[in-house]
């Protein structure tokens, strides 16, 4: 029997099937697309992100492909500077195309064993007390002990699980494509400043082969979101806010999106999990869609492991609901925010106005750059340190960098005192002797997802502490 079952080959699943198997969990990831998409509708990877692959040993491959960005605007278009003082050491965006980064992680799970089988589309589901039946298109049958839908924001899965989906449907369109463009470079720059005065969902941006990225608002709402637009629907909406198309041509591949803003309401049924797009939808305001999927991945990749493996803790399956539900719930809210600020009526041009005015103070900028990175987030824990649910940025030791030390996925005792031990959990859990000038606890117990499940110096409270993450000791 397969261990899980991933639906879905996006980032998603990709990051899901790496940390599976970095625990040697037998996984499939199945697509029903027979190649990997050529579109790159996410355009980069915010700080958490980055941070997670330096925790797994694959920034460099990201980083020769990337480029680091810290410029302002990535909050609704708003603040014109990178806030200073970031509590990361990857204070930058890594502008990344979208297809690049699914390349990168498709080598990476491939590399670990992942099985990857493509034009293979999930059509029917049913589960029970040992495992879940799959039953795809061309009438196959395959048993997994857990499957997880990262199958987009039409998920099969989620539409077969019944799950409710609740929130507001799109109520305006925004066209997005590449193709060539024949006007000049100080034609495109002056006349699109001149449109996002007033237009934010709008722009011609260098791909660096002669193909822009274009954005330009839909006519109305497309009662069939599915359909790509045409070029000529393109050049219409360009004249229609620029007076120009800008000479358009040789379209790579057009696309549309809208502004609609859902949450599954249970993003686990028993043995059946939902993770990415498939748990949530919302604009891509800010870049934080691709993101907000890879991070659900990390959070639900070594919880679901432990379970395969047969070590989880009763309860820590389902707090991967308890923990990444609230963290797209805000995102959510402030992608709706977004959307009120990029509006062109006259009320929320006012707001608009007000906001830009508050985004010079820096803690403001800050602030919201936290919550668009993602590196403001924070688990409930309960009562504690400061630093208790946190994710840990990468620090210096005197023997070299924290993150280094976390490429495996286990867990990690970050030993300043010398005089703790893990014994018991030594199979789950590395317990690293060294000091840094940056870390002023005495120690700190991290997850494998780096989030910070306990700090202190006492040896006892350790050990009450440890069964709840890493299950039972051994021996």
């Amino acid at each position: 029997m397969i261990d899980v079952i991933v639906a879905g080959g996006g980032p998603t699943g990709l990051m899901l099937a790496g940390e599976l198997r970095l625990h040697g969990v037998r996984v499939l990831v199945l697509d029903k697309d027979a190649e990997p998409t050529v579109q790159s509708r996410a355009q980069g990877l915010h700080a958490r992100s980055v941070e997670v692959m330096d925790q797994r040993g694959l920034l460099e491959r990201f980083l020769s492909l990337g480029k680091k960005v810290t410029v302002g605007g990535f909050f609704a278009g708003l603040g014109q500077t990178w806030p200073e003082r970031l509590d990361t050491a990857h204070s930058y965006v890594l502008a990344i195309p979208q297809q690049v980064t699914e390349r990168l992680l498709t080598e990476h799970a491939t590399e670990l064993g992942t099985e990857i089988r493509r034009s293979c589309e999930l059509v029917g589901l049913s589960q029970d007390e040992h495992g879940v039946t799959v039953e795809l298109a061309d009438g196959a049958q395959l048993r997994s002990r857990y499957l997880v839908g990262c199958d987009g924001g039409r998920s099969t899965v989620r539409k077969l699980l019944g799950i409710d989906f609740p929130g507001e449907p799109s109520t305006v369109e925004t066209l997005l494509g590449e193709m060539k463009l024949t006007a000049s470079p100080e034609e495109l720059a002056a006349v699109v400043a001149e449109v996002r005065k007033t237009q934010a969902r709008f722009g011609a941006m260098p791909q660096g082969d002669g193909t822009y990225r274009v954005i330009v608002p839909a006519e109305g709402v497309a009662e069939d979101r599915t359909t790509a637009p045409t070029l000529d629907e393109f050049k219409q909406q360009l004249r229609a806010y620029a007076d120009t198309d800008f000479g358009a041509h040789s379209p790579r591949w057009l696309s549309r999106f809208g502004n609609a803003t859902r949450q599954a309401e249970r993003y686990r049924v028993d043995r059946v999990l939902l993770a990415g797009d498939a748990a949530h939808i919302h604009p891509p305001t800010g870049g934080q869609g691709l993101n907000l999927g890879v991070q659900d991945a990390f959070n639900l990749g070594w919880k679901l492991a432990a379970a395969v493996n047969g070590w989880a803790h009763e309860g820590l399956l389902d707090s991967y609901h308890a923990e990444r539900h609230p963290v797209a719930a805000d995102v959510l809210d402030n992608t709706r925010a977004q959307m009120q600020l990029m509006s062109t009526e006259p009320g929320p041009r006012a707001v608009r106005r007000l906001m830009s005015e508050l985004m010079d103070f820096e803690e403001v900028n800050r602030h919201l750059i936290e919550k668009i990175t993602a590196i403001g987030v924070r688990y409930d824990f309960g009562e504690g340190h400061e630093l208790l649910g946190k994710r840990l940025r990468d620090v210096e030791l005197k023997r070299g960098r924290l993150y280094a030390l976390m490429h495996g996925g286990r867990g990690l005792l970050l030993d300043q005192t010398g005089g703790l031990s893990v014994a018991g959990w030594a199979d789950r859990v590395d317990h690293v002797v060294d000091v840094s000038e940056e870390l002023d606890v005495p120690a700190a117990l991290l997850r494998p997802d780096g989030h910070v499940a306990w700090v202190g110096e006492d040896q006892q409270d350790l050990l009450s502490r440890l069964p709840k993450w890493f299950g039972a000791a051994v021996g």
